[in-house]
């Protein structure tokens, strides 16, 4: 089951000064995809798996909404990632359609119309790619919204939460690298809801600080929150234009439910 949690009212504002910050895109993970047709290095092999690790789950999603068993749309959602991995179709990928969210999505499209037949010649559980945890995934059923979604809304919505959870894993590392794992678990609910109803006065009194210490410490953990967040969707588009409307179309997604 997903551990996502989704910031409150002011991490979904966008700031100006955040999003002024320069991005690195020559080394960002889909960029350097984007190149891996053109340049078969370890790096764009690196960045296309991390990205397909990343992502696998909403894909799964899509493939289950789409009527499949989960037999058979875990042997699928591997069979697309091999031919991914293989670089076979990188070359189809277009930096000017900028999301690697976008470019998955019509790619699985393409080959579940035209090679999931193929595929499926392969002896079950042949050829594994990636470690896709079918169990991890069906579980995450629960917390799927209504389903008059589309299999693209679903997709889109295991995708939003996918881009959460990995910003939620990257605080919590960062925390535990400081020696304050206590310290994250206890505020990580503050990251919920509005601040003037957060439990300042007893997160005080339980971690032996004051409670102006919690809210600074809310604070800055609001402001890295944000700041990950952009980073991680730095990761999958193409420019730094794209940033900040992938910011605002994340959101909408998750105000679907």
């Amino acid at each position: 089951m997903s551990t996502t949690t989704q910031p409150d009212t002011e991490a979904q504002v966008s700031g100006s000064q955040a999003a002024s910050r320069p991005y690195a895109f020559v080394t960002t993970h889909w960029s350097v995809v984007l190149n891996a047709g053109r340049e078969q290095t370890p790096q764009a092999q690196d960045a296309l798996e991390k990205l397909c690790q990343t992502y696998w789950r909403p894909l799964y999603a899509y493939v289950r909404r789409r009527g499949y068993s989960p037999d058979d749309a875990a042997d699928l959602t591997q069979g697309f990632f091999a031919r991914l991995l293989e670089r076979r179709w990188l070359e189809r990928a277009d930096e000017k359609r900028g999301r690697f969210r976008s470019f998955l999505l019509a790619t699985l499209s393409n080959f579940i119309a035209n090679e999931w037949d193929k595929a499926t010649t392969q002896k079950r559980g042949g050829g594994r790619i990636l470690s896709l945890q079918r169990d991890v995934a069906e579980s995450d059923g629960g917390s799927e919204p209504a389903d008059r979604l589309t299999p693209e809304q679903i997709f889109e919505w295991r995708w939003a939460l996918a881009l959460l959870d990995q910003v939620m894993n990257r605080l919590s590392d960062e925390f535990a690298q400081n020696g304050k794992t206590e310290l994250f678990e206890a505020i990580k609910p503050c990251l919920l809801g509005e601040r003037n109803v957060q439990p300042y006065a007893a997160l005080a009194s339980r971690m032996g600080m004051t409670e102006g210490s919690v809210k600074v410490t809310v604070h800055r953990l609001r402001q890295r929150y944000r700041q990950l967040l952009r980073d991680e969707i730095a990761h999958t588009v193409a420019t730094p234009e794209e940033v900040e409307e992938e910011m605002r179309y994340l959101f909408a997604v998750l105000a679907r439910r």
